[in-house]
């Protein structure tokens, strides 16, 4: 019972601080947005920077837009953890005008460190422990000229593409207020679609970045492990987890965005405010146009076929890119099964004990986490039983076998599941080299946004995004097309397993109307330049086509 009412009164104590802070803000962020205002949210980065470094806009100025327009994008969403304006104003004043993000505010994921400012994401346990310093990465966004100015929502543990927690509740999606933003960097996916933000800094694991820009309808690039800064973030759901590599990264409202993003970073040295970050300088990639590249198309991952929005979205790249000269093949790579077999047993080997460990009596755990804890909690024999029933009475050998292996594991039954890692990694090195890949192009997930309280049936549908973590390839998200109730309707299905018929039973074209849909452009480890370009030249060949994504755009 303590515990429980300790749980109540630090959500309730959050959130009154959540809503005082915006209360007490100058009046001008509760004004209208103003010709100026709607000016400034149309600029690109690039040149909103080149603005303030010509002394044309005020950090200020930019700062009151998007501070506006964020509280909006809350308003509409609850997309915000975080306000961190009354301090924002100050750095809007002081920054360097002359850096490489001179000016830009930068939203960040609730996990990210700021001086003075909570970060306890979503666990009512680490309310009121203001972090003593800033991360890596607002050091580095500071010292370029760029001004943090608020924190986004995440759902707890941060292990589900859902976006909920007891301290700040449920963020929506600006699409449909029915359906999840994603996760779990989904507060991002939110700000960013609606336009509240142009830059914000997320983490991925299992997809937390790119499933939000795909559910949502932003961009981005997830890092390969190494490449971006993470250290000085001591609130994690899982310290210490190395068997798949976590990165940071970037994401953003338009392409064009993040390639600025990119650039400036790297401009920066990340390095000199990371140890963990290698030395290795943004390089110039030209794609060759005296020859096609070859792209290779993963339509299924033998776990859940792609949703028919999803696979249209990706047979419009796939077409796109033939029509232009450019050799697009199917590929039948080394098993995605086998990734997500491995890469779920590698993220949760510690039973999912450290995930839970702060958590409270009361405290509202997420479907998508609620189902593996039960399973791990479940008698090692019981799951061989529920295994075998699968396998030999129910014929699904793809869900017994994700069954029969979840368990807490050893030391020596953790090493030998890195081993299998890296012995997979190879599989595909050389798969890689045999096909001569330039690109691999996907879908992000198997369905678009789906329902609140999707998870339930959803978390196992994470093949897409997951496989690419255990091989720290680099991966990107732009966002393609929108649902079509008439285009993308299910017709005849008959589910291949447990895992497939959980996940259609999700999709309704009907209420997905209208929902983004995109594309994921995957590159080999460190290829973060690559995939950039192979990104510009799908964007590019779609606006020819006159097929380009159009963003969410609310006139408020």
């Amino acid at each position: 019972m303590f515990s429980y009412l300790a749980h109540r009164r630090a959500c309730q104590s959050k959130q009154q601080e959540r809503k005082e802070r915006i209360q007490s803000l100058p009046p001008i962020y509760r004004a209208p947005l103003s010709a100026s205002d709607k000016g400034i949210l149309a600029l690109p980065l690039s040149q909103l920077v080149s603005n303030v470094q010509a002394g044309e806009l005020s950090p200020s100025a930019i700062l009151a837009a998007y501070g506006k327009k964020a509280l909006k994008a809350h308003a509409a969403t609850n997309c915000l953890t975080e306000i961190l304006i009354p301090s924002a104003e100050e750095w809007a004043r002081t920054c360097s005008t002359k850096g490489p993000l001179a000016g830009v505010p930068v939203s960040l994921k609730d996990e990210q460190s700021v001086a003075g400012y909570d970060a306890c994401i979503g666990y009512s346990a680490w309310v009121g422990k203001p972090m003593t310093r800033d991360s890596a990465v607002v050091r580095l966004f500071k010292d370029a000229g760029a001004i943090p100015f608020v924190k986004t929502n995440i759902p707890v543990t941060l292990l589900t593409f859902e976006c909920a927690n007891d301290v700040f509740g449920r963020t929506t999606n600006p699409h449909s207020k029915d359906h999840s933003p994603g996760g779990s960097s989904g507060g991002e996916g939110a700000l960013l679609a609606y336009g509240g933000s142009r830059v914000g800094i997320g983490s991925d694991v299992a997809g937390s970045v790119r499933v939000p820009s795909h559910y949502s309808g932003c961009y981005t690039i997830k890092a390969s492990s190494f490449r971006f800064m993470k250290a000085g973030n001591p609130h994690s759901s899982i310290p210490g987890e190395e068997g798949v590599p976590c990165s940071f990264s970037p994401m953003t409202r338009t392409l064009e965005d993040l390639e600025t993003v990119w650039r400036a970073v790297m401009s920066m040295k990340p390095w000199e405010y990371d140890a963990s970050v290698l030395p290795i300088p943004w390089r110039e990639v030209e794609l060759p146009v005296s020859k096609p590249l070859r792209w290779g198309v993963l339509w299924d991952d033998g776990v859940v076929a792609p949703a028919p929005a999803c696979r249209r979205a990706l047979q419009e790249v796939a077409s796109v890119l033939s029509a232009n000269g450019h050799e697009v093949i199917s590929i039948d790579p080394p098993s995605s099964y086998e990734a997500l077999k491995l890469a779920s047993q590698l993220l949760y080997a510690d039973g999912a004990k450290s995930c839970i460990k702060p958590m409270r009596t009361g405290e509202f755990l997420d479907p998508g986490v609620q189902q593996p804890l039960a399973m791990f909690r479940a008698p090692r024999f019981i799951k061989r039983l529920y295994a075998w029933y699968l396998r030999y009475i129910r014929r699904d050998e793809v869900y017994a076998g994700l069954v029969e292996d979840w368990s807490e594991k050893t030391v020596p039954e953790y090493l030998a599941l890195v081993a299998r890692r890296e012995g997979y990694r190879e599989q595909w090195f050389e798969f890689w080299k045999k096909e001569e890949l330039d690109f691999v192009i996907t879908v992000p997930n198997a369905l678009p946004a789906v329902p609140h309280l999707g998870m339930l049936n959803g978390w196992k549908v994470c093949g897409y995004t997951f496989m690419w973590n255990l091989l720290d390839y680099t991966a990107g998200i732009l966002p393609v097309t929108h649902v079509d109730r008439t285009r993308d309707a299910l017709g005849a299905f008959k589910p291949r397993n447990a895992v497939e018929r959980g996940a259609y039973g999700m999709y309704d074209a009907e209420k997905m109307h209208g929902l983004p849909v995109g594309v994921e452009v995957v590159g080999r480890r460190l290829q973060e330049e690559k995939v950039l370009e192979g990104m510009k030249m799908i964007e590019k060949l779609l606006k020819q086509d006159r097929k380009a994504y159009v963003l969410f755009d609310r006139d408020d």
